[in-house]
């Protein structure tokens, strides 16, 4: 970080300021997510479905007495066919008010990125949706994409997960 003083006044280089990212993997690509959403890390169990949701809402899990949906990146990327092997897990996130589970292929590590490394993702003309990328960023050799996780979580389509678990919680509730 670089300080400068102006007088009295303090100065501080914003672009040199570094925060932590998660990085975590889906196929072979590398993503990176601001670590301060983050609540935890599990490994992946099987999650109790729920009638009618997309497939990338693979269902809910209990957490503490607290109903999680879990939302399966890989589907909701459309990078393939999920595999659930003993390095799966499943990110739990406090995100946009709600806590939601994110299922990852693996987790990597927690690496310190500032503004200047977090270069802007390319255009794609509206091809695709690629607001929640924040940019690309490289480091050791790395490439990785750096994820707007609070804006992903809290899209449109998200609003579904609200929908599904509060379809689910009612039908359970009629049983009783």
């Amino acid at each position: 970080m670089e300080v400068r003083t102006q007088g009295t006044a303090v100065v501080v280089d914003e672009d040199s300021v570094a925060s932590e990212y998660l990085t975590f993997t889906l196929g072979s690509e590398e993503y990176a997510i601001d670590i301060l959403k983050v609540q935890e890390i599990r490994g992946y169990e099987p999650p109790t479905r729920i009638a009618h949701a997309p497939p990338f809402i693979k269902g809910v899990i209990n957490l503490r007495g607290i109903i999680v949906p879990v939302v399966d990146l890989r589907i909701k990327f459309d990078l393939g066919q999920a595999e659930y092997t003993p390095f799966t897990v499943v990110i739990i996130l406090n995100v946009a008010g709600r806590v939601v589970g994110a299922v990852v292929d693996s987790v990597s590590d927690v690496i310190f990125l500032n503004r200047a490394q977090i270069r802007p993702a390319p255009d794609f003309s509206g091809s695709f949706d690629t607001q929640y990328i924040i940019g690309l960023a490289s480091q050791d050799g790395r490439m990785m994409i750096v994820t707007d996780i609070e804006r992903l979580m809290s899209g449109a389509d998200m609003e579904l997960i609200d929908d599904a678990t509060a379809s689910n919680q009612e039908q359970g509730s009629s049983r009783c």
